[in-house]
Order: C-alpha cells, then structure tokens, then sequence
C-alpha cells in the first residue's frame, strides 16, 4: 500500500486531495498554466520552456493553445507533434498519456479524476483517479470528453462532442454518448 497521499493518487487508490503536497503541486501547475495562459502568440521559445516546466514528458513540436489548464501537468506525457487545440482540460491526477502526432479539438476534457460510487465513501471526501491512455496518431473531436481509466487505440477518430466512458479500439470511428464505435478504418 502506498505511503503518501500522491503515492496513493497515482497507484489508483483513495487518497485525499486536500493534503499540503497536493495542494502545492496543484498551485505550482496553476501558477504554470496561468504564466502559459497570458504569454503573447508567437514566441513558440518561451511557450516551450513554460510547458517543460509544467508536463512531466513532453515530446518535440508539442503545441498547447492557450488557454490549457491541467491539475498537476507531472502527471501528463505527450508525444512528439501533440496538438491541443483552445481551451483543453487534462485531470491528472493519475498518468495521462497521448501518443506521438495526436489532435484535440477545442475544449476537449481528458479526466483522469473520479470518486467513489458508494455515496458515504463519497462523502468521507476521499477521492480517485484511473490512467488514460490515448494512442499514436488519434483525432478527438471538439468538446469530446475522455473519463478516468479509458484507453483510446492507434489511428482512432472520436467524434465532437463524445463522452468516451469506456476503452476504444484501434483504427475506428466513435462517436455518441456515451461513445461507441460506428465504423473500422
């Protein structure tokens, strides 16, 4: 069993977020974020270092259009040619991966954070959170939203909009919500 409140965070067990290193790194990344957030366009040199600072792994020619918020931004690893586009959220509060060459459209939600289903566990103010994983080479449409523990395949497409509540395969179209596929590639 983990130690810390962030060794239980990231191994998928309850943990309290309201604990002083949390609370710190949250603040870190807001302070990061928010630096991001008023840079002026262009400048990709200081956008660069800014997002160094913040993400855990950061691949080359990785670009984040402002605005972008994150919880932690350690927690975060993107691949080489990642593109976000305005106004995406990543919740990392457990690993949140994007393979190499993957688009999201505006305002998309990648939310590694959950709670407890039983609502008096709920209530005990514990909380959780499950990995997400989404492929090399993967197009998510705007406003689609991506829930804790859900892993995308390679080459996939997720439709505008989409609530994604469960794993998608390589290789298809998916779209609804809640997500389903709706074709192979």
């Amino acid at each position: 069993m983990a130690e810390t409140q962030r060794e239980r965070m990231l191994a998928g067990e309850l943990y309290l977020a309201s604990d002083p290193d949390l609370v710190a790194a949250r603040e870190r990344a807001r302070e990061l974020t928010q630096r991001y957030n008023a840079l002026p366009p262009g400048g990709h040199d200081r956008h660069r270092a800014l997002l160094g600072e913040l993400i855990g792994e950061l691949g080359d020619d990785v670009w984040l259009e402002p605005p972008f918020y994150c919880d932690y931004g350690s927690n975060i690893a993107l691949g080489d040619g990642v593109y976000f586009n305005f106004g995406c959220i990543v919740l990392d509060c457990a690993r949140v991966e994007v393979g190499p060459l993957t688009k999201l459209g505006p305002a998309v939600q990648l939310c590694a954070a959950t709670h407890p289903l039983d609502p008096d566990e709920r209530a005990t103010s514990w909380e959780l959170a499950k990995p997400i994983a989404v492929g090399r080479n993967v197009w998510i449409g705007g406003g689609a939203i991506v829930g804790a523990g859900v892993t995308i395949g390679d080459d996939a497409v997720i439709g505008a909009g989409s609530v994604v509540v469960k794993d998608i395969p390589a290789r298809v179209v998916a779209a609804g919500s809640p997500c389903r596929v709706i074709r192979e590639l």
